[in-house]
């Protein structure tokens, strides 16, 4: 087995080691009857993919995924008897180093099955957490990283971990050499888990700041959500030129971005992408990462962009309204604009079927990738930006700078020519709480 150099950083070290980590992912779901099958609308297949898909974000070596059907959870393994010493069989047999269990695994339910499969297992929350941990790349999606990895690993201090365990570095599964966190008590972990929360008060502190001084600007915020790998950064790279990674795979984004965009109609705004969500999200990581999330509660329009093209799409928007709606974002509907992403992957009928969605406040089908429906998008944008907001026209003395000024960092400035009597006429867009302002200083009126 080759090593790797030394003078490899951990990100190289834990890509290295997942590569050599032959993973068996094992994707249960209960027969849904009666009532409970109305409701079961994600297809147990489209599951299995989602699941193999995350095992592939962090380099692992996917040897098979398997579909297991319950008529019950079972309190011991979660599985049944029968089940759980057939995968034992196949794990031995085909040399699996890691289960990932698409579910979420109780602390009993995972030490006796790692016993049972003489192998590490992870479950559904485990392996989103090392996703959030190898994708993290600000100090601040560093430290809701770990506070979250701390919250899930506290109620897991138990001694029968295998060697990959306890050979992990940092707070991820597959990474090098270091100290574990099974080797740290509760209090030591309690402590850390403090100091944590309080360095994030202090950054959800610095970010109302910074909201309040955009408020003064004022910009207007747009703030892209979405299921994972829907093609919010893609769409984000159009909509501002910028080059935000990109990439098909599942959580390429984690740390928000935020860019200022010039909008055609003369106004401005700041465009803000945000961390994909996924079904069956850890509560943890929706606690650790609110300060982040904020930024969509403070929008002024939310982008939900959804893969229109999925065969689990209605499925996986239910599950971003749901974690929409935990956040706080109770008035979503009067801010959200649907952007039904992907339009290149479908086919004539398909295309065909989305006709009937038109008018106000109805999707905007789109292609990020090839920038169909770009100008559609933009336009939606607009005229929900222009909700509420009063136009304003002024004249102002040629030599009122300091007038001019005051425009440009208090409202929007839409237009803006010189007359041929030598005067200034500005158009500006104000929201509600400031026409009253413009009025007062310029003694002007709005329509």
């Amino acid at each position: 087995m080759t090593r790797p150099d030394a003078g490899e950083g951990p990100g190289k070290r834990e890509q290295a080691a997942a590569a050599r980590t032959r993973a068996l992912v094992v994707c249960p779901y209960l027969v849904a009857r009666g009532p409970a099958l109305e409701r079961a609308t994600r297809a147990p297949e489209a599951r299995r993919e989602e699941a193999v898909g995350l095992a592939r974000a962090i380099d692992l070596d996917v040897v098979d995924a398997t579909l297991v059907s319950l008529s019950e959870i079972r309190p011991a393994t979660y599985l049944g008897k029968g089940k759980v010493a057939e995968l034992a069989e196949r794990t031995k047999a085909d040399e699996i180093d890691l289960a990932v269990m698409d579910c979420a695994l109780s602390p009993v339910q995972q030490r006796n099955l790692e016993r049972e499969f003489k192998a590490k297992v992870i479950d559904r929350t485990g392996l989103i957490l090392e996703i959030f941990g190898r994708r993290a790349r600000t100090a601040e999606g560093a430290l809701q990283v770990e506070l979250a990895h701390l919250a899930y690993q506290k109620s897991r201090l138990v001694r029968s971990w295998t060697h990959l365990e306890r050979q992990r570095g940092g707070f991820g599964f597959l990474g090098g050499p270091g100290e574990t966190q099974i080797e740290t008590d509760r209090r030591l972990i309690q402590e850390r888990m403090i100091r944590i929360e309080r360095d994030l008060a202090s950054v959800k502190r610095t970010r109302a700041l910074h909201r309040a001084s955009r408020a003064d600007v004022p910009y207007p915020i747009i703030a892209l959500v979405g299921y994972t790998n829907a093609g919010k950064s893609t769409l984000f790279n159009r909509l501002t030129r910028a080059d935000v990674v990109a990439a098909d795979m599942l959580f390429a984004t984690l740390d928000p971005t935020m860019r200022l965009i010039k909008l055609p109609r003369g106004g401005a705004a700041i465009l803000s992408d945000t961390v994909g969500f996924i079904s069956d999200l850890p509560t943890m990581l929706i606690s650790a990462f609110r300060a982040t999330l904020e930024e969509v509660r403070a929008a002024d329009v939310i982008i939900h962009v959804r893969d229109i093209a999925h065969a689990d799409s209605d499925a996986q928007a239910r599950d971003v309204e749901a974690i929409l709606a935990e956040l706080g974002v109770a008035d979503a509907h009067e801010k959200l604009i649907e952007a039904w992403n992907k339009l290149d992957k479908l086919d004539v009928d398909h295309r065909a079927e989305l006709a009937p969605h038109n008018g106000e406040g109805a999707p905007v089908a789109v292609s990020a990738l090839t920038g169909e429906g770009f100008d559609r998008l933009v336009a939606a944008i607009e005229a929900r930006l222009a909700r509420g907001r009063s136009l304003i026209d002024l004249d102002l003395e040629a030599a009122d700078g300091q007038g001019l000024h005051w425009l440009y960092e208090h409202t929007e400035v839409m237009a803006r020519e010189t007359t041929a009597e030598g005067r200034v006429h500005v158009t500006v867009r104000a929201p509600p709480d400031r026409v009253e302002r413009v009025k007062r200083r310029f003694q002007i009126g709005a329509r």
